[in-house]
């Protein structure tokens, strides 16, 4: 029997000197948010849907938009823009839900999320990547940012999806998607 290889190499975690995770080399989805790239770790994305029907749920952060149903399965979707602290939109043709998995402490919540276009899923090397900057003490949160990509002429912000969502912002997608 004859070994075969492969030049894909499995995702690691690394972290910098203060304890912050590190973007890894391989495959992300790209979007756009307000004219800006993101990036998601392609392993976290289980589909991409076009937008449909949300129900919203009282009592909720103002970011989250409700929840769908995706063939018979309840989801929660947070709009990206909202949690991210852009300027609302309305929807286009192009916008979309990414279906994310989102690694909790005990499981794994399906949420979706909403941006306003898919790019495309690249390839970022380890030469491509740069941890992402510190911006003081007194700066916003930005746990979730865990790298720049530099792809050809424009960065491409890489987000931990699992960081983008608080502890107590998971439990409330949990109860919501378990409706």
């Amino acid at each position: 029997m004859q070994e075969q290889t492969t030049n894909e190499q499995p995702t690691q975690v690394t972290e910098n000197y203060s304890g912050k995770m590190l973007a890894q080399a391989g495959k992300h989805l790209t979007f756009l948010l307000a004219g800006e790239s993101y990036g998601l770790e392609i392993l976290k994305v289980q589909e991409i849907i076009g937008m449909m029907s949300i129900t919203r749920v009282p009592q909720t952060s103002h970011f989250v938009r409700g929840v769908i149903n995706l063939r018979g399965k309840v989801i929660p979707v947070i709009d990206l823009r909202l949690k991210l602290g852009i300027e609302a939109k309305e929807t286009t043709s192009r916008t979309c839900i990414i279906v994310v998995q989102v690694q909790g402490s005990e499981s794994v919540t399906v949420m979706g999320i909403i941006v306003d276009e898919v790019s495309e899923v690249v390839d970022i090397t380890e030469n491509q990547l740069e941890p992402a900057p510190e911006f003081g003490e007194s700066a916003l949160e930005t746990d979730f940012l865990i790298g720049m990509g530099k792809i050809q002429d424009r960065v491409v912000m890489i987000l931990d999806v699992d960081k983008l969502v608080l502890a107590s912002e998971k439990t409330l997608m949990s109860m919501a998607s378990a409706a």
